[in-house]
């Protein structure tokens, strides 16, 4: 996956595209996919870097949600289930099976999330994951020693999905290359274009290389996530607002479970479900619903978020936890369908297609777990808006870029498939680079030239934050690694002082905002 070819079909095939698809989250990544996989030609654009937004900023879960079955929801928890064992299936290199612990202080409590589960578990009949059972009090507290005894009647234990978004995310645009699909970033889309009144294309500016190019399509799609409703605007100043968002933050912590099982709180102060689990050697606290305003690519978490989840956490801990305990805390927006298109969705987390008069196609709503439904449900939508000869979907059995077969082998380089033998060539070919960046970080060198050389890494914060997940894990670990990462990055670009410099000012300042 190489930048300077993506741009040449910009350059110099600006008319040979079906589809154009504004956004590189999940939602637009999965949709490019999808098309491609069908054959039609379809360029996906993406501001940013993919996945800076909320798709890298999950609580690293392909799940049902309970809290959606607690809800009634019945039909989106079905469907998540369903596409978890899908992803579960043709991923299996990035998707791995978590185990969820739930405490419980009494028998009524117990009675309630096991009759629960077992419903979760019917509801998730013939995906491959193992049944729920119940727990005596003294296996939740050998599994969870770290758990304040008091109060302690027994658990729960169940199965979900785990996963890194943003490697799922690079996974995917990767695969809609690997069929032929162009996918750029640090390409913002920055007016549309027309033809009798109709989208025909958009106007995009390539922030890399200082130039803007006028590109054209069949149909345009706008998948943008919290940022929908500015591309709206550009297609019609009067458009309403079509979009909820609240906030999510997590805080991370050295390895707080020692265990590779998750923990769910059951009851927290706002009546949500709280989580503790287990990633890459560290523990996720998460996470919080919090309405918001503003949109922006890096929400600022709150003290009272922070100060709620350290909260409930340590109500179950034999510890409490202090806010000198917190490597890094990472905030997201989720975009929620809003009340007044709620016609189209039951309840805030599923999707919604929106068609303007001008034949804009617009997709809101919806979480990780249900990507592929959604980018189904999109294409087909703008087939039929562009009169394209129709091609059904066949994403459900489509083996994802990478594709590797599970193994019981710990090699943290199997995250990137049958990709990771080029990996370890990197590392034959010059030694130096089998060093990780960090003593307090599992990343090797090798992976960060691997980013710059595959992966359509253009600034330190892409291997820091995304290519890598140091930013999110360790915040003061990522700017001490980022001179030895800016060093390989830019020697592998051919980049100047002047350039590395700006690098690091602009980590250093990032950071800031993972920390506490």
């Amino acid at each position: 996956m190489n930048r300077n070819r993506m741009i040449d079909f910009l350059k110099f095939s600006p008319d040979i595209f079906d589809i154009i698809i504004i956004g590189g989250g999940a939602t637009g990544l999965g949709a490019a996919v999808d098309a491609a996989s069908r054959g039609y030609r379809i360029l996906l654009l993406e501001g940013h870097d993919f996945a800076k937004g909320t798709s890298s900023r999950s609580s690293k879960l392909i799940h049902g949600g309970l809290r959606y079955l607690r809800k009634g929801n019945i039909k989106l928890v079905k469907e998540a289930l369903y596409e978890r064992g899908l992803l579960y299936k043709n991923a299996p290199h990035l998707i791995r099976k978590l185990p969820f612990l739930i405490p419980t202080k009494s028998w009524v409590e117990n009675k309630y999330y096991q009759l629960g589960l077992k419903f979760y578990d019917s509801l998730a009949k013939g995906s491959n994951f193992e049944q729920s059972e119940t727990l005596k009090r003294e296996e939740i507290l050998k599994a969870l020693p770290f758990l304040d005894e008091l109060d302690i009647y027994g658990g729960i234990r169940y199965f979900d999905g785990q996963f890194d978004d943003a490697r799922l995310a690079i996974t995917l645009a990767k695969t809609s290359v690997w069929m032929n699909g162009v996918v750029v970033n640090y390409c913002p889309v920055t007016g549309l274009l027309k033809k009798n009144g109709k989208v025909n294309g958009v106007i995009a500016h390539d922030v890399i290389n200082k130039e803007e190019y006028r590109l054209h399509a069949k149909v345009v799609i706008n998948a943008t996530g919290v940022f929908s409703d500015e591309i709206c605007k550009m297609d019609d100043i009067n458009s309403p607002k079509i979009l909820s968002t609240s906030q999510g933050i997590h805080l991370v912590f050295k390895d707080l479970l020692k265990s590779k099982q998750a923990v769910i709180i059951p009851r927290t102060t706002d009546k949500r479900l709280l989580f503790l689990i287990p990633w890459y050697n560290h523990t996720l606290v998460g996470t919080t619903d919090t309405e918001v305003d503003r949109v922006m690519y890096e929400p600022i978490p709150l003290e009272s978020e922070v100060d709620f989840l350290l909260e409930n956490a340590s109500k179950y801990l034999k510890r409490a936890l202090t806010k000198n305990d917190i490597l890094s805390v990472f905030s997201g927006l989720r975009p929620l369908v809003s009340k007044k298109e709620k016609s189209a969705a039951e309840l805030s987390r599923e999707h919604a297609i929106r068609l303007s008069k001008s034949n804009l196609v617009t997709i809101i709503g919806g979480k990780w777990t249900t990507y592929r439904k959604m980018a189904e449900d999109v294409i087909d939508k703008a087939v039929e808006v562009a009169g394209l000869k129709f091609y059904p979907s066949n994403t459900k059995n489509l083996k994802l870029q990478g594709y590797l077969e599970r193994t019981n082998d710990e090699n943290p380089l199997n995250i990137y498939g049958t990709e990771k033998e080029k990996i370890t060539q990197i590392i034959k070919e010059n030694p130096e680079f089998a060093k990780p960046i960090h003593p307090e970080l599992s990343y090797l060198a090798s992976e960060v030239i691997w980013a710059c050389r595959e992966e359509m890494a253009e600034t330190l914060e892409d291997v820091l934050a995304r290519r890598t997940r140091s930013l999110f894990l360790n915040a003061n670990a990522a700017v001490e690694s980022s001179k030895i990462v800016v060093d390989l990055m830019a020697d592998e670009k051919a980049k100047d002082e002047a350039w590395k410099k700006n690098q690091l000012l602009a980590i250093n300042k990032l950071s800031k905002k993972y920390l506490i």
